[in-house]
């Protein structure tokens, strides 16, 4: 049902059932990691009014959340390294291994644990858009983002936006088109990525 990824390393489907809902990764070499994807394989989604709460444990540590999966939200990236989950962990005790953990719950539990958990990160009171799908303020904000985001990059691309020279070849000096060097893209991306990790309530600001 579930899947993750290490930042360099494979995909990881070896998930661990230990409880009622309640699924567990090893993660090798952990005091490595930077970035953790972790994501719904698409076969078999939450049902409805259930989503997932995603938690990391360093030996001789508490659980501690990181995030949260839903129908609406099938995937999220983790940053462990700058996030303080990890440090001081990974700097005493290099080689071991950690566990990712993945409790399904009902959604207006995960929600209320999100928003508890952006508030001891001082990330405010934002929802991550995980009510029930069809809900108004679900849509309502997935538009938002997806409006905001769009724009963002399209200011940010035209800005380097450059009519083709005879160098081109194909397009030839002086026709009607511009064109865009393909890193433009890749900076945006990645400078968008670096805003979401640090906050992720950025896109609705």
């Amino acid at each position: 049902m579930f899947g993750c990824i290490v930042a360099g390393r494979l995909v990881q489907t070896n998930l661990r059932q230990v409880d009622v809902n309640k699924y567990v990764f090893e993660l090798a070499d952990a005091h490595n990691i930077n970035h953790i994807v972790v994501f719904l394989l698409g076969t078999i989604p939450f049902e409805p009014g259930y989503a997932a709460t995603v938690h990391l444990l360093w030996p001789n540590k508490s659980w501690q959340m990181l995030g949260a999966l839903s129908n609406d939200k099938p995937s999220s990236i983790f940053r462990l390294k700058s996030s303080g989950v990890a440090d001081d962990a990974a700097a005493s005790m290099p080689g071991i291994s950690a566990e990712l953990g993945i409790s399904i719950e009902p959604i207006q539990d995960v929600e209320q644990q999100v928003v508890q958990m952006q508030q001891q990160a001082g990330a405010g009171t934002q929802s991550l858009a995980l009510a029930q799908t069809g809900g108004q303020l679900s849509l309502q904000t997935a538009r938002q983002f997806a409006e905001r985001t769009l724009q963002s990059l399209f200011d940010y691309s035209m800005s380097f936006a450059t009519k083709p020279d005879a160098s081109m070849g194909l397009f030839g000096s002086g026709a009607a088109v511009q064109v865009l060097p393909v890193k433009v893209f890749e900076d945006w991306f990645n400078s968008f990525l670096r805003k979401m990790q640090r906050d992720p309530a950025v896109g609705m600001q």
